[in-house]
């Protein structure tokens, strides 16, 4: 029971600074694949699985997400994280994390379009009654000829706060917890 205790206490320690630094740092990606690597090596794996299970689902982890990273599409601690994870769950649970993580990513995504559909909209329309109130203004006061009134253009896009919008490396994490929660119940039957 610790060794999964272990396990839910790294992922949810990615989970944390993914969301809310979007960094994750490489002591903690060390920690876990060393976590990961005692614990496969002695046998008490929480996913049971043996060494060169770890082995491979570490180098898949890694080799699987690179081209992503390499295009500019994910986060070089986004490839850290599943590679970890891989060395943790092994080969055969890495094709669900990815499956998982990634309709959550696309349900975040589209969530955030939505959002910014409906804030651009919500500017537009305050942007229109400014507008009116000005038209009137202007023709009720004084002129004002310089036209130095600037629009700010309604852009859609994934940023939020300055950073990129999506966590994935946490919601590898939380697909993970869910995959050992699964198998917990799986072996309990």
């Amino acid at each position: 029971m610790i060794n999964a205790a272990l396990f839910i206490s790294w992922a949810l320690a990615v989970v944390l600074f993914d969301c809310r630094l979007r960094r994750i740092p490489n002591w903690l990606v060390i920690a876990g694949l060393g976590m990961a690597g005692v614990l496969v090596a002695s046998g008490h794996s929480p996913f049971h699985i043996d060494l060169s299970d770890a082995a491979l689902g570490l180098t898949v982890g890694l080799l699987a997400l690179l081209p992503f990273y390499l295009i500019g599409l994910m986060g070089a601690a986004d490839i850290k994280v599943f590679a970890t994870l891989g060395a943790w769950c092994g080969f055969h649970a890495l094709p669900a994390l990815w499956i998982v993580a990634s309709i959550a990513a696309g349900i975040h995504a589209l969530y955030l379009l939505a959002s910014a559909v409906i804030e651009g909209r919500r500017a537009s329309a305050a942007s229109s009654l400014e507008s009116s109130a000005n038209s009137i203004a202007y023709l009720n006061g004084p002129h004002d000829v310089t036209g130095t009134r600037a629009e700010r253009p309604s852009r859609y896009t994934f940023i939020v706060g300055g950073r990129r919008a999506t966590p994935y490396a946490a919601l590898l994490a939380v697909s993970a917890i869910g995959c050992l929660t699964l198998h917990v119940f799986e072996a309990a039957r």
